[in-house]
């Protein structure tokens, strides 16, 4: 055959629509024609999308093209054989973990089954097959395999809600920063002009000292709503980009915490996304945040690469390092934060060490085909 045959059952399944995409897809494989349809009308009767295919080839094709959830595979067969083309399937990402059971009518079944299951087999059947079992094993499969596409369904849409939250709670802190910079900071800035209109018409020192005790509590005050504005949102990375931003954060840091930073970073050039650039931010925050909680570190080493397809940025200090058990407690909120904020733009966060010897975290992020 020179393509691949879809049953009937598989062929009036794609003509209704969106009801076939609600169907597991099976694929049969075997070179002979006769146990072919043998398996279809056994199998029709669950109802299920049966893909078949006559060689390990025309198999390899469609499982590159489909999600299936469990795989029939003869282990005899001319060119590419049973064992081979497993191996080739399980060698693939898309079909890593796609079930494959074997059938076979060979006489050295022990030695042929020790082969199968070395290769992936989850499990090996005797021609001529109980009808029974081998309908009930499949179902277990097409079960299996619908719960893990509403699991994943899940996993997706709490992705999504995710990304949605972050994304407003970004927005709602950008708002509330401007508002308290410019609002609060107009007010201050007029009261300001009030007391010190008011301190060049009194001439009793007692009255200059307050009024000048009150400007100095006004300054206070200014830089003390700058300073709370920037921590919503500082306006460096809005105004300057991503650089800037690490390169202020990290001099803040090391002028609040005493930890020296020796930041490494490139010249201002590729334009980000502004979610891209945010999502590395708060990351980097999230990073010096637990150096300083839980590090003991005396340094802080930062890398930063802006690539066209991707950010790439390293933390390492010299502190006590980090225990497996603190990379996946149930408590390291923070870090799962990290590894989410990442996995919404199809990014990852790794983080390395060991106690003693401090710890490394890097994270990367592409600037392009975002999840």
């Amino acid at each position: 055959m020179n393509g691949a045959v879809e049953s009937p059952a598989a062929v009036k399944a794609e003509t209704h629509g969106d009801a076939a995409a609600s169907k597991a897809k099976i694929l049969l494989v075997d070179d002979e024609p006769k146990s072919l349809f043998a398996l279809q009308e056994l199998l029709s009767t669950l109802g299920e999308n049966l893909m078949i295919a006559q060689s390990g080839e025309e198999a390899l094709r469609l499982a590159l093209k489909n999600d299936f959830a469990v795989i029939l595979l003869d282990v005899r067969m001319p060119g590419m054989d049973g064992f081979e083309t497993a191996k080739m399937i399980r060698g693939r990402e898309r079909s890593r973990a796609t079930p494959i059971i074997f059938l076979t009518a060979a006489a050295d079944e022990m030695t042929s089954m020790f082969r199968g299951y070395e290769v992936g087999a989850v499990d090996y059947l005797m021609k001529p097959v109980v009808p029974e079992i081998l309908k009930s094993k499949v179902a277990v499969f097409v079960e299996l395999h619908r719960k893990s596409e509403r699991l994943r369904e899940s996993e997706e849409k709490l992705r999504r809600l995710a990304a949605h939250l972050i994304s407003v709670r970004e927005e709602e802190r950008a708002h509330i920063a401007r508002e308290i910079h410019d609002e609060l900071g107009q007010v201050l800035t007029g009261l300001k002009m009030e007391v010190t209109w008011l301190a060049k018409r009194l001439h009793e020192q007692p009255l200059l000292e307050k009024t000048d005790s009150m400007c100095k509590l006004i300054d206070s005050t200014v830089q003390t709503v700058r300073k709370i504005a920037t921590g919503l949102r500082p306006e460096m990375l809005d105004d300057m980009g991503l650089v800037a931003a690490i390169g202020w954060q990290a001099k803040e840091f090391q002028k609040r915490t005493g930890i020296r930073c020796r930041a490494k970073l490139p010249s201002e050039g590729t334009k980000l996304d502004i979610d891209v650039s945010t999502t590395a931010f708060r990351i980097f925050q999230e990073i010096l945040t637990n150096v300083a909680r839980h590090s003991r570190a005396t340094r802080v080493d930062i890398e930063l690469e802006v690539g066209g397809d991707q950010v790439r940025l390293d933390v390492a200090d010299n502190g006590v390092g980090i225990a497996e058990t603190e990379l996946n407690g149930k408590k390291s909120l923070g870090l799962l934060g990290m590894h989410e904020r990442a996995l919404l733009f199809g990014g990852e966060v790794s983080i390395s060490g060991a106690p003693g010897h401090g710890t490394r975290v890097s994270v990367v992020i592409p600037t392009r085909n975002r999840t």
